[in-house]
């Protein structure tokens, strides 16, 4: 099942006494049973447990003898504020780390510009109190720190140039207090941009500064930022390129898909014990050899944000999302020296789990940071029978430090019935769940094994689940494929994940792309991931015309979902292609001249530019409708997408139609021909 962290109304609970099974440490839920006012009974475990006194009493209605209604029996989501019985130490302040690439490629590159505008807007929104710690530390084939000491006139920049013995040159006033040295930060991050305008330095010691970076954070933990735009070519985790550029439309095997090193992972496992974790933006024109930076992650419960050609004016769309992701990256809630621990009914267990983490224990997942956009996924085995009890149990306890230095624990308990007929069990089914936990299985095998068999696993699961619901029907004819209701859009689904850059083959494919595609599918929340497969078509030059609906003050028109295929897509029309972090504007050649106009605020089609990012503020119904859907998308999501606007000659045209998924392609069936072949497969 899939867990993702974001909660409407949170009923937050103070209370000295935690209420937990004395057996199994589940904690008391909407699920248990009273066998009177003063024993319940664990859902999990079955075991009976005494109610506290302190129980009887519910703050809420103020009454005395219904443990029954207290909030934490009557929500499945809560959060307790824990007592120091759940610290191994006070808890940690807020302490954010910056680890910049200032290469020559870097500088070029123009990404400072940005990401120090951004710190300086977003310095007093940082998470935190009064405790918060930052520090900054730039490199290039040397390393340089940044003594932002209170009381000095202005920053002190300090250079390591002994990349193979790393030291801190002053160890105590790297990392400050944000409030206290406010004017010196400020001093920096205006200077930083213009430091090395005119720097000849080609090469790259991220490794060594890593390796700074966790001498530093050690003794507190928490978050560092990785902004790397090469390849490490200095010092401990140098890497060298892998990727064969006449191998990317390979149709046989995709190498190179697993780290070169393990120095990055054990970067990461060092820095997870140290409750500090690492997320790397990796904004590189060439290859950069993701699959193994992406470990420093992976491992360390960091997230990897990855901009390919990134160029600050050569690239206006890459800058843009540079931009708004740093605004919600650096602004969004943070969790600091978490656990998650999943719990189930007896007779189930939990053997494999995907995300960003490291697996302390076989149930317990080291979190250094925990932030509202990651999603997780875990796979679970049925070992023993479950033909006594009609309903089983999950739940998932996530114990972490709040920015303001809280320690809380986050619980959610979810129950699901115990069906015995295959047709409920196929009722049930949450096609959504099923494809992207499929999905993150088949990038492990991939990994592990080889792409193909990944490839061949995602079909056999297709080819399975269906010749196991037509053999439970008996009455049908077997010359047709059927599936059952929930999962008519299973054969749609795997067919999308295998045309995904992640999964593809015969198409050209960047390997970092490839890389790229996979991290995300191991992390990211569902809804997100499902935009990714399979993305959301819409006809919007008509959208007047259509129903709505209404959203505080917004009218928001509702277009009904297109296929995602070309003969969709007529000429005289515009589509929004929604793809998750990106929104493609496609304008058909004869789209007519007032849609143009007050939409796109050009004269005529041939008028409209190649590189066009953002909708003008028309004061016309369809420009305020089209924004207003537009917006409408955005909200729902933590990292906002970018425009693209899409013309026939266009080069960012062949990503647009790659995502139109159920026509046929040289290397790809089209969605009509997979089921044939699904059907050929069943009958055979």
């Amino acid at each position: 099942f899939y867990y993702s962290s974001c909660v409407i109304q949170l009923p937050v609970i103070t209370s000295s006494t935690i209420v937990r099974c004395r057996s199994c440490r589940t904690y008391i839920n909407p699920f248990v049973s009273f066998i009177d006012q003063r024993r319940w009974k664990c859902n999990l475990c079955y075991r009976v447990n005494d109610v506290p006194e302190e129980f009887m009493y519910n703050p809420l209605t103020r009454s005395y003898g219904e443990p029954h209604k207290r909030p934490e029996v009557q929500n499945s989501t809560v959060e307790f504020i824990a007592s120091s019985d759940y610290m191994l130490r006070p808890p940690q302040p807020a302490v954010y780390l910056f680890v910049l690439d200032v290469s020559h490629n870097a500088v070029e590159a123009g990404y400072l510009t940005i990401v120090c505008q951004s710190l300086l807007e977003n310095l007093d929104k940082l998470p935190g109190d009064s405790r918060t710690r930052i520090g900054f530390i730039t490199f290039d084939s040397t390393v340089q720190f940044y003594n932002l000491q209170e009381g000095l006139s202005q920053p002190q920049m300090l250079i390591v140039s002994d990349i193979d013995d790393i030291f801190l040159p002053t160890p105590d006033s790297l990392l400050v207090n944000l409030h206290e040295s406010k004017e010196l930060i400020k001093d920096l991050l205006n200077a930083l941009p213009n430091m090395f305008t005119n720097t000849r330095e080609t090469h790259s010691a991220l490794g060594p500064a890593l390796q700074a970076a966790f001498k530093l954070m050690s003794p507190t933990g928490g978050r560092i930022s990785v902004f790397q735009t090469q390849l490490p070519s200095l010092g401990a985790g140098l890497l060298h390129s892998r990727e064969d550029p006449n191998q990317r439309s390979s149709t046989k095997v995709v190498q190179h898909l697993g780290p070169a090193t393990d120095f990055y992972k054990k970067l990461a496992l060092d820095c997870s014990g140290q409750q500090t974790a690492v997320d790397l933006f990796l904004l590189s024109s060439q290859y950069s050899d993701l699959a193994s930076l992406a470990c420093m992650s992976k491992y360390s419960a960091g997230c990897i944000y990855y901009y390919p050609s990134f160029h600050r004016s050569h690239n206006p769309a890459q800058a843009e999302k540079l931009q708004k992701d740093l605004k919600r990256y650096l602004t969004r809630k943070i969790g600091f020296e978490a656990v998650m621990r999943i719990r189930c009914t007896k007779g189930l267990s939990i053997h494999t789990f995907h995300g960003n983490f490291f697996v302390r224990s076989t149930d317990l997942l080291s979190l250094a940071n925990v932030n509202p956009d990651a999603g997780f996924a875990v796979q679970m085995s049925i070992e023993e029978s479950l033909t006594d009890t009609s309903l089983v149990c999950f739940q998932t306890a996530l114990l972490y430090t709040s920015s303001k230095g809280e320690r809380r624990i986050r619980v959610h308990t979810l129950c699901l019935p115990v069906v015995s007929s295959l047709a409920d069990v196929y009722a049930g089914a949450d096609v959504q769940a099923v494809v992207c936990l499929l999905a993150n299985m088949a990038v492990d095998r991939s990994v592990s094994s080889s792409l193909s068999d990944a490839r061949d696993a995602l079909v056999n699961a297709v080819v399975d689940s269906l010749a196991a619901y037509m053999s439970t029907a008996s009455n049908l004819q077997q010359s047709m494929l059927i599936a059952p209701n929930s999962l008519k859009l299973f054969p749609l689904y795997i067919l999308a994940l295998l045309k995904q850059k992640a999964f593809r083959t015969g198409t050209s494919t960047r390997l970092d792309d490839r890389v790229y595609a996979m991290c995300q599918m191991k992390s990211q929340p569902l809804v997100h991931l499902m935009k990714m497969i399979h993305p959301n078509l819409y006809r919007i030059d008509k959208l007047i015309d259509e129903s709505t609906i209404h959203v505080n003050d917004r009218v928001v028109p509702q277009p009904p979902l297109q296929k995602l295929s070309a003969e969709k897509l007529t000429r005289e029309g515009a589509f929004l292609m929604d793809c998750g972090s990106i929104f493609y504007i496609w304008i058909g050649k004869n789209c007519s001249n007032n849609f143009i106009k007050d939409v796109l605020g050009y004269p005529n089609y041939a008028s409209v530019p190649q590189k066009m990012t953002q909708l003008p503020e028309v004061d016309a119904l369809s420009s305020e409708r089209t924004r207003s859907f537009i917006s409408w998308l955005r909200d729902s999501r933590p990292l906002s997408p970018v425009l693209q606007v899409i013309k026939d000659e266009n080069p960012a045209k062949t990503d647009f139609f790659q995502h139109l998924i159920e026509d046929r392609t040289e290397a790809a069936f089209s969605y009509y021909e997979f089921l044939l072949n699904i059907q050929q497969q069943i009958c055979k």
